[in-house]
């Protein structure tokens, strides 16, 4: 059974079309308009082992945060649809990453109950047009609509651009552990559902 999703998620502000396989490669097509952005997705992809297909236009003359916010919308919401019931997965998931001088940790548990803990402070405001504190926007919004329970902290570094790879690919790493199948076809939780 395919564990895939296709959104799409059209505002005022931006459009978005997303389609998602979990059991994957790591193959990704990304072009968000902000090429930094689309590097960091690129990582969770490939990091994830997550077919990602993900085309984003928003409008960025006004602000780049309607774009990023919405595509962690359609991210999440993709996210939850694919995993269907959550049978047999992992549900929790962990993932430590180094990036040279920068180490980033993620812990998922896909509880259906969304939160995001969030503790990173980045070297600098920008980085090639994308705002770091967009980050946590991102990471919000996907776990709101994934309902999931999202842990991550940016534990240290000094170069902007390490820190943020750091960060996007253990989310990657974590994922992957989450959505994995272990066998049978329970529910991982003693309320048998999630």
């Amino acid at each position: 059974m395919s564990r895939s999703a296709s959104v799409q998620r059209t505002t005022a502000e931006t459009h978005i079309s997303l389609t998602m396989e979990l059991d994957g490669s790591g193959a990704t097509a990304i072009a968000t308009g902000l090429g930094f952005f689309d590097h960091m997705l690129t990582h969770i992809g490939k990091h994830g082992c997550v077919d990602l297909t993900i085309a984003a236009q928003g409008d960025l003359h006004v602000d780049e945060h309607h774009l990023v916010e919405d595509v962690g919308l359609a991210f999440g919401r993709a996210l939850n649809e694919a995993l269907g019931e959550k049978r047999g997965i992992e549900r929790f998931g962990a993932g430590f990453v180094t990036m040279d001088d920068a180490l980033a940790r993620t812990v998922i548990d896909l509880s259906g109950r969304p939160h995001l803990a969030f503790l990173a402070t980045f070297s600098r405001e920008m980085i090639n047009g994308f705002p770091t504190e967009m980050t946590r926007e991102f990471f919000q919004a996907v776990a709101n609509e994934a309902r999931m329970n999202l842990h991550i902290a940016l534990l240290y570094g000094t170069n902007v651009h390490h820190q943020l790879e750091a960060v996007f690919k253990s989310f990657g790493r974590a994922l992957r552990e989450a959505v994995r199948i272990t066998g049978g076809d329970g529910i991982p939780s003693t309320k048998g559902v999630l």
